[in-house]
């Protein structure tokens, strides 16, 4: 094989491996706004492209034994080059059809997805997968070398797939966005198979490629209402108005992580529950609060405006959400506080106490293992004031609240008072006050709440359950919170 072909092989192997990483990176931003990006949603996709590889591998070291030519190599190539560049056109509606009839069943995210990953990426991907056998059976000329070539087109292949992995995330799809990044991978790919195919009409392939850059593009997910959209580097991010109010919708859509409304101050939500804490510590509203996962800001409007006077600490993890909160949410308040950060650290750096920290952190349907931990509890305990108190949300089924009774379990092992209420068929939410305390001192103290509030109060005191000590701890080192998640969803996907 003459040098220039060896050269170009190379630059294949390269190019094969810098794209399948970004097919991958850039498959799971085609699949959030649809399916998420949860646990599941990634051992989906990392699993099935591993398959593919597997299945690659095998086929690519079979068919260069038996037809070791390096046209069909690069014809092997463009094709999988020209795949990569349809499946963003192809994959909304191919998606909007896996989801379409099983959006009201908690495990259709899985279904749909595995379904939708089978059908988008098992061509291409297996393809590039063979690209690496099949390079070293055309390079190696004899067995003196066959350990030296292989080498070197596998570390041709890893650096390839390293830099396929970190720059679509760290700059490309910030930048122009995911469809135009697996376009210019794909370009790139189909470039490298021209050159190797050497006639002058695959130069087409690339070109038309490189066209397709300048498509206009449409909404990411139309849907009825949706008012505003963006992809940010942790979400798909969504507002939607319907009937006068805003919701926040991230990912893929199934919770509302926010509402607004300027003529409502109560939404029928579990957000409203959180106005109901403080008065298991103490006979006075907040004077400072927290909000680890302020999303949008329903929360802190809510503690705004029912309790004059208070402060609060809004802690979110993403910048984009935060200025869409500030733009379509009136998330302006001069007594709010917005940080950018994670949750945990922030807690564990600040030097502040505060009367009554709030959790409603998630990517959904999980919330992070390190916000239920004892650990994490324990410096909640310590950033509190004496009549302070916690409030967490926590994700349930119908029937099946194990990651709460876990979550509970742990809290009262940290303080000395918790409490539970359901807030309808997926929500529960848990209470721990730093001092001890009973409903009956919460029912003692309705009376001197806003009229409003009072009111859900009242409803609502039946129903909150003391929680005695016992049960399984959830700690840094062991907090399987994914896993009794996704037995819950399964559970439920099944009836059992």
């Amino acid at each position: 094989m003459s040098r220039l072909r060896s050269l170009n092989i190379n630059f294949l192997v390269f190019a094969a491996g810098m794209t399948t990483m970004a097919t991958e990176m850039s498959g799971s931003r085609l699949l959030a706004p649809y399916f998420g990006n949860s646990l599941f949603i990634w051992a989906n996709l990392i699993g099935l492209i591993l398959i593919y590889l597997t299945v690659g591998y095998y086929l690519g070291g079979r068919l260069a034994d038996r037809r070791p030519e390096p046209r069909l190599l690069y014809s092997l190539t463009l094709a999988a080059a020209a795949t990569i560049a349809l499946l963003p056109f192809i994959a909304r509606p191919v998606m909007q059809l896996a989801i379409k009839g099983i959006d009201e069943i908690s495990a259709g995210a899985f279904l749909g997805s595995f379904s939708v990953t089978v059908l988008l990426f098992a061509i291409p991907v297996t393809i590039l997968g063979m690209v690496p056998p099949f390079a070293i059976r055309l390079r190696v000329t004899g067995v003196e070398t066959a350990g030296n070539v292989s080498g070197g087109l596998y570390a041709l292949s890893t650096l390839g797939s390293i830099i396929g992995t970190f720059t679509p995330v760290l700059l490309l799809i910030p930048w122009i966005g995911t469809r135009n990044t697996m376009l210019l991978f794909a370009g790139v790919l189909a470039l490298v198979s021209a050159i190797g195919l050497g006639r002058i009409a695959y130069g087409g392939a690339p070109l038309m490629i490189a066209a397709a850059l300048f498509i206009p593009q449409g909404a990411i997910k139309p849907a009825d209402g949706s008012i505003f959209e963006t992809e940010s580097p942790y979400h798909y991010i969504q507002v939607v108005e319907r009937g006068g109010t805003r919701y926040l919708k991230l990912n893929e859509g199934w919770a509302v992580h926010s509402a607004y409304n300027p003529d409502r101050t109560f939404y029928g939500n579990y957000w409203d529950y959180f106005l109901l804490a403080p008065w298991f510590a103490g006979d006075r509203p907040p004077e400072e609060a927290l909000n680890i996962g302020s999303a949008a800001g329903t929360v802190p409007k809510q503690l705004i405006h029912f309790y004059p006077g208070v402060h609060v600490d809004g802690v979110e993890l993403d910048p984009d959400i935060v200025a869409t909160g500030r733009e379509y949410f009136d998330m302006n308040e001069e007594e709010l506080t917005i940080h950018v950060q994670d949750g945990r650290p922030f807690l564990k750096t600040s030097p502040k106490e505060w009367d009554f920290i709030a959790v409603d952190a998630y990517r959904q349907p999980y919330i992070p293992f390190y916000l239920t931990t004892k650990e994490f509890f324990t410096e909640a305990f310590d950033h509190l004031t004496g009549q302070g108190v916690v409030m967490i949300n926590v994700g349930k089924t119908p029937g099946d609240s194990a990651v709460a009774d876990a979550i509970a379990a742990t809290m009262r092992d940290v303080f000395p008072s918790v409490f539970t209420i359901s807030a309808g068929s997926f929500n529960e939410l848990i209470i721990a006050t730093r001092e001890p305390s009973t409903v009956a001192d919460f029912r003692g103290r309705i009376g001197l709440m806003p009229a409003e509030v009072a009111g859900l109060a009242e409803d609502a005191a039946p129903r909150f359950r003391e929680v005695e000590p016992g049960g399984a701890i959830l700690t840094d080192d062991k907090a399987p919170v994914e896993w009794l998640t996704d037995q819950m969803i399964i559970n439920y996907a099944t009836g059992e």
